[in-house]
């Protein structure tokens, strides 16, 4: 019964890296379509490569299978099919990362990369009744003057870009290595995020509050190890976007009955549940949820106020966001009626 009753939940998703949602099977066929080899023979091949002793070791794969991705169609067909799955899901709104210096600087175009993921957006919404937001990223590895000229790159698509993020390696590349590209970014219009508390530390996440001044902190589960931190999300109402399956597979916790998702939740921070990179890290958003019930045992209210925190902690307007909660309502009043 619990499981029903997640499917049929009400979801948004705020943390999915959209190039992470790129499975074995569409990799091998847009991979042939443009003529780009990638070093495996077999889909079978490439799902025993996703084993990973830790983000970098990810990180390598994921570059890899994104070398395929070259044209408009191309960005579309990842975008469609992501959108496709999570509508099973009963995802209805979903704000969707992507990483435009892991195309720009093989030579393709960011209007090329924007293109194609804003129409699969544009069809969701108008066919599966989906609403996006769309948030481009800034690979930390990379220097900032690199991010400093993707935004400039942006600044014609403002209007279908609703913020900036950072995510790539998190280890030696602190937030405030960014500090005036996002203080640029958000003169520009644009609300920001960034991942922090990974596998950085509790400081990165004081980072990226101060000196990023995110609206939402991606991972964030180390701001445990740091009491004044927890009691400012707190206060604050900050947001933290975890990813529970991708945690355990990036080897933060070793076992998901270890995650410290509920901990969070009992602290009383706004946490939600996301799926990250869920080609590689299997499981898109309905079996990071069944995960973390069964390993930590969350009752019906726990879940509900995973996916209230995550409409609520949304880009959507006011009113957008109370449509959803209402609909979730509505839901959780119709589920304990037939209970």
């Amino acid at each position: 019964m619990i499981d029903e009753f997640i499917h049929n939940l009400p979801k948004a998703e705020l943390h999915i890296h959209i190039e992470g949602s790129l499975e074995p099977e569409l990799m091998f066929e847009i991979g042939e379509r443009n003529g780009v080899s990638i070093p495996y023979a077999t889909v079978e091949q490439v799902r025993r490569a996703y084993e990973f002793s830790d983000l970098q070791s990810f990180l390598d794969i994921y570059y890899q299978g994104a070398q395929v991705l070259l044209h408009e169609q191309d960005f579309y067909e990842l975008t469609w099919a992501y959108l496709s799955r999570i509508h099973v899901q009963n995802v209805r709104h979903t704000e969707i990362f992507f990483d435009p210096q892991t195309h720009t600087d093989r030579g393709v175009a960011l209007a090329t990369v924007v293109r194609g993921i804003s129409a699969a957006l544009q069809k969701a919404e108008q066919q599966l009744g989906i609403s996006s937001k769309l948030i481009m990223c800034f690979l930390r590895h990379l220097p900032e003057a690199s991010a400093m000229e993707t935004l400039e790159q942006a600044l014609p698509f403002k209007d279908w870009i609703i913020a900036v993020g950072l995510d790539s390696s998190e280890l030696g590349h602190p937030p405030d290595k960014f500090t005036r590209v996002f203080d640029q970014a958000r003169y520009e219009g644009f609300l920001t995020v960034a991942h922090a508390g990974e596998e950085g530390p509790a400081q990165y996440i004081w980072q990226a509050l101060d000196r990023l001044k995110v609206s939402r902190v991606d991972h964030g589960i180390r701001c445990v190890e740091d009491q004044h931190l927890v009691e400012r999300l707190k206060e604050q109402r900050v947001p933290l976007t975890v990813c529970p399956l991708s945690n355990v597979k990036l080897r933060v916790f070793d076992r998901i009955e270890q995650h410290n998702l509920r901990q969070l939740l009992d602290l009383g921070l706004c946490v939600t549940v996301n799926s990250d990179d869920p080609a590689y890290f299997g499981g898109y958003i309905e079996e990071n949820y069944l995960a973390v019930q069964r390993a930590l045992g969350l009752g019906r209210d726990d879940i509900y106020r995973l996916a209230k925190n995550a409409f609520m902690a949304s880009f959507l307007a006011t009113q957008d966001k109370a449509k959803l909660v209402d609909e979730l309502d509505a839901y959780m009043a119709q589920t304990r009626e037939t209970a």
